[in-house]
């Protein structure tokens, strides 16, 4: 991310540019980074019409010419609500993305084309379905997924890659378990890096509550976090690195709370500085104590929590973008890079 500092002398021509730019052909909201080794600067994106028919877009940034490369689009039913890609930091799976939506969709990427591998319903005897608002998918066992719903529930799914037939993979699932986790609608998932880092994960929703649940221990959850004014929760994020910490937002809220699971109930920060409602957060994949929010101010900003519990007055640093910043993910494979979406844009910024 460009430092804070103006006005400084022109990069020479050898050196790395701070922001990749690239314009995609619809108003833009899913994005994430692929995560293998050998795909470093490639992205997915989903498109947001509000309609049917939809797009998801992966792009590559070739190093040579500084530009963004289309390399395969593919349809979607309806906007994407999250897209991510197999968490798979050692290229040994099938090249994989899941997108949410109406139904959880896995697929699988070739060198030129997407091909859908499997459709994963939980509700097979209704033609209607609980539309998906997230999902996570989960580092230590890339064969976990879960996924939350506004019909209150979560769903731990189980992936199969299956035997090899010809010289492809087949990739099945099913549901692990499916759990009444909150009393209205469940806005977002997140699996937890405690304990072994497979078993628990976290969701927030429209009852305004931060749960957390052991896989292991079904029969009964924590509440970390009730908002005040039971205000709904949008998004929740665990810090990569210390697992005691989250971070949430609440509906149109302009600031960020970062939560300790040992302390539940009292936020040990508020990260306030954004002037309209933050629409994300991605905590550093590298470090426990820095943590992105993005926002419809315009702004991206990189904050220290290293004092906590004492008041975060200021970020360390900020970008200001072209529009309202509606997307932000930071690189687990390559910590000097964030990328943000804005209106058809996406930019990858270079962390100083």
């Amino acid at each position: 991310m460009v430092s804070l500092p103006s006005g400084a002398p022109p990069a020479p021509p050898t050196k790395r540019k701070e922001i990749y730019k690239y314009d995609a052909p619809w108003t833009l909201y899913a994005m994430n980074w692929s995560v293998r080794p050998d795909k470093r600067f490639r992205l997915a994106l989903g498109s947001f019409v509000e309609e049917y028919n939809n797009k998801v877009q992966i792009v590559s940034l070739d190093e040579d010419t500084s530009e963004f490369v289309c390399k395969s689009t593919f349809d979607h039913p309806y906007p994407c609500t999250k897209i991510m890609w197999i968490p798979d930091s050692k290229g040994v799976f099938p090249d994989l993305l899941a997108t949410s939506g109406d139904y959880l969709r896995i697929w699988r990427a070739g060198e030129n084309e997407t091909r859908p591998e499997c459709l994963l319903n939980n509700n097979k005897n209704s033609d209607f379905c609980a539309p998906l608002t997230s999902f996570d998918w989960n580092e230590v066992d890339p064969n976990l997924l879960g996924t939350s719903s506004i019909d209150t529930t979560c769903t731990i799914w189980g992936l199969e890659t299956g035997q090899v037939l010809g010289h492809v993979n087949l990739v099945s699932g099913h549901v692990k378990t499916q759990l009444i986790a909150h009393d209205k609608e469940v806005y977002d998932i997140a699996f937890s890096r405690a304990g072994g880092g497979r078993d628990m994960f976290a969701s927030v929703g429209a009852d305004g509550s931060v749960r957390m649940f052991d896989l292991r221990h079904l029969e009964h959850s924590t509440i970390i976090y009730e908002d005040p004014v039971h205000h709904p929760l949008l998004r929740l994020a665990w810090n990569k690195q210390d697992p005691n910490y989250l971070a949430t937002m609440a509906m149109d809220g302009m600031e960020v709370i970062i939560l300790d699971v040992r302390v539940p109930c009292t936020p040990v920060a508020r990260l306030n500085n954004h002037r309209a409602c933050v629409n994300g957060i991605a905590w550093a994949p590298h470090s426990s104590c820095h943590v992105c929010t993005a926002a419809d101010d315009h702004q991206a900003l990189i904050w220290d929590i290293q004092q906590m519990p004492r008041a975060i007055e200021d970020p360390i640093l900020a970008y200001t973008a072209e529009g309202e910043i509606n997307q932000i993910q930071w690189a687990s494979t390559q910590p000097d890079w964030i990328a943000i979406c804005y209106n058809n844009c996406l930019e990858i910024l270079r962390v100083c």
